[in-house]
């Protein structure tokens, strides 16, 4: 030993852990969402601030654009229907998703070809799949017509807000169902043979095991929903153009109104701000209040 007496052990944090990249590794990153994230957002918000029609130079105007926003009435029914086409989205979907995924997890006969099926919609657009119920749902010339009479569904708001829930969870429910199904396959199973042991049946270990082990994956499904929803556009646009009257006109077809029907660049930018904003802040509150920011797996101490 040392006449010194034993080498001190170096300070936590003077030196980055061995295959841990530093920070240069991040630049690449950061200049990219910098350029197109940070910087489109940073002029939109200037742009909400304008009058400008798309052509020559912008006008400032300051909170005009806001003020109008605020006492909109046709802004305060497009953000309830956006919410409640979140909220629609989110009940249908998650119980679907969450019992297709643990399902095709398991060791069924013919899982993987009925798997493969399932996640069919995956593959098309979201143009694509709206263009196709349309055409599957025309009330005179339809395929379903042709059966019988066949009610107009996409020509009563409560009706044409259904379709759009619908057509959405048809289209998504497969990606959600991929996220639980890599995340069930990841649970031991040696918690279901102690479950076993104990006499659980299958809904006892269902609610004690698999939901408990696939919180996090619950939370970013629910994450990537909710901010899907919220800026839901494509079907909308195709399916029902906003109508019946303004029965469908969700914030992202609002934005799409102002900005290229109506060629309010500056309302419309406005309208982005806000739908950015609640996005953002619905997403940070879902991590911070389920507790996922804290990023533990739940096989800790396995």
């Amino acid at each position: 030993m040392s006449v010194l007496g034993p080498p001190r052990e170096a300070p936590r944090g003077s030196t980055p852990r061995a295959g841990r990249p530093g920070a240069a590794w991040a630049l690449p990153a950061l200049l990219f969402f910098g350029a197109f994230a940070i910087l489109p957002m940073v002029l939109v918000g200037y742009l909400s601030l304008t009058a400008w029609g798309g052509l020559g130079t912008p006008r400032f105007v300051g909170v005009e654009n806001w003020s109008r926003l605020a006492g909109d009435p046709v802004m305060r029914r497009a953000i309830g229907l956006s919410a409640a086409l979140t909220a629609a989205s989110w009940a249908v979907q998650t119980p679907i998703s969450l019992l297709l995924g643990v399902w095709a997890a398991g060791p069924q006969r013919n899982r993987a070809v009925l798997s493969a099926v399932f996640f069919v919609p995956l593959l098309l657009s979201t143009a694509a799949i709206a263009i196709l119920w349309r055409a599957l749902l025309e009330p005179n010339f339809g395929p379903l017509a042709r059966l019988g009479s066949f009610p107009d569904l996409l020509g009563s708001v409560d009706t044409a807000f259904m379709v759009i829930v619908f057509v959405s969870a048809w289209q998504f429910i497969p990606l959600h169902t991929l996220l639980y199904q890599g995340g069930a396959r990841q649970i031991p199973a040696s918690l279901y043979q102690a479950a076993e042991i104990d006499g659980a049946g299958r809904a006892g270990a269902f609610w004690h095991i698999t939901l408990p082990q696939l919180k996090n994956t619950l939370t970013t499904s629910s994450v990537l929903m909710v901010v899907g929803s919220l800026t839901y556009f494509d079907t909308v646009l195709i399916l029902t153009g906003g109508g019946p009257g303004t029965g469908t006109t969700i914030v992202p077809y609002l934005m799409y109104q102002a900005g290229f029907e109506s060629w309010e660049m500056g309302y419309a930018s406005a309208v982005a701000c806000t739908l950015v904003v609640v996005a953002t802040v619905v997403s940070l509150a879902m991590v911070r209040f389920t507790g996922f920011g804290s990023m533990r797996s739940t096989r800790e101490g396995m």
